[in-house]
């Protein structure tokens, strides 16, 4: 079952039980940890500390986390957030393992994590790299169990071409996914998927295991939706569900059509920053910011279970909170339809 509201915290949830031995309660807003493990800026434990404690305040209860996030860091801070609370849900990934620099050896991550531990990543998605991935991250976490884990970064964006990324896959496939089967037999995890930056290799995999959940970072939004073609129809059929993230696309459905503008970690091209200025005049014709949209289209899907935009800080948290809480008339979408922003088949009804 996907997608069941409810209105027991302050933010809206969505019950999602795809095996029947038990629902995870998804807040609609979740909360994605890169950010406060210190991505482009350094971020101190105690400003990490505040903005995941005001995250929990306005209602959040599903973290997302990753060894990558800060080269361990991000889970270690969840550690701190979490500790002596219940009721959340946590997702983490497998794929990479750090390892400690050596002498003469920079760290990974340099001008993109800051203030972070030295440490090297190794790419495996073997069966013994995934259950030490899993190990290690139950341990910077403290926690007892991890509820889903995803398999990072299987695309052409982390590997750089096709051949090296089916090469992953493959991988994947032939051992770290049986131990992920494994993991889930035993109750060590509530589901798996994996977290990826393109829907086609996350189809592909759908169409070749037992897949739970997956995290789609920056491919179903207001401005892409060709994940509809096939993958979202594939998901839905067979009761996997979807978090979103990356909802406006590295920056620019949240900033506007702007000088500076980012898409997909870089500037804005023109061909993105003409829609966006488009998608946004419709937007405030209905007097509806352009973020609250793009933070509510991907909700619309019925396979869609939270969204996990970034927060860096308390600012950026409440900012979401607003985001999540908008209220969107049905005529904006509508109009987007109707001038061609938005494809015909994108659910835009009310869920059941």
């Amino acid at each position: 079952m996907l997608a069941t509201q409810q209105r027991e915290l302050q933010l809206k949830t969505r019950v999602w039980d795809r095996l029947g031995k038990g629902a995870l309660q998804f807040t609609e807003l979740g909360f994605g940890t890169a950010p406060v493990g210190g991505l482009y800026r350094p971020v101190s434990g105690d400003e990490a500390h505040a903005t995941m404690t005001r995250a929990w305040d306005a209602g959040v209860r599903y973290f997302d986390t990753a060894p990558l996030y800060g080269l361990g860091q991000s889970e270690t801070r969840l550690n701190r957030a979490l500790a002596g609370r219940s009721g959340f849900i946590v997702s983490s990934k497998v794929g990479r393992l750090l390892r400690p620099t050596r002498k003469g050896e920079e760290r990974d991550g340099i001008g993109k994590w800051f203030d972070v531990p030295n440490r090297k990543e190794i790419f495996d998605y073997s069966y013994d790299g995934v259950m030490r991935s899993v190990e290690f991250s139950l341990e910077r976490t403290g926690l007892d169990r991890i509820d889903l884990i995803y398999a990072h970064d299987l695309d052409i964006f982390t590997h750089g071409s096709a051949e090296a990324m089916q090469a992953r896959l493959d991988e994947f496939m032939a051992s770290g996914y049986k131990a992920l089967v494994a993991l889930r037999d035993q109750g060590v995890i509530r589901g798996f998927g994996a977290g990826i930056n393109e829907w086609q290799p996350a189809q592909w995999l759908v169409e070749r295991g037992d897949f739970d959940i997956f995290l789609l970072a920056g491919r179903y939004t207001l401005l892409e939706q060709e994940a509809l073609d096939s993958f979202l129809p594939l998901c839905l059929a067979r009761g996997v569900g979807i978090v979103i993230g990356g909802p406006y696309n590295s920056g620019v459905l949240a900033t506007g059509a702007r000088p500076g503008a980012f898409y997909n970690y870089n500037p804005a091209p023109d061909w993105v920053l003409a829609k966006v200025a488009k998608i946004e005049a419709v937007c405030a014709a209905h007097k509806v910011r352009l973020v609250d949209a793009a933070f509510q289209f991907p909700l619309l899907h019925p396979a869609v279970v939270s969204i996990i935009p970034g927060g860096q800080g308390v600012a950026e948290v409440d900012a979401n909170v607003r985001a999540a809480s908008a209220v969107i008339p049905a005529a904006l979408w509508a109009d987007l339809k109707a001038q061609g922003l938005m494809r015909q088949d994108a659910p835009t009804g009310a869920l059941a």
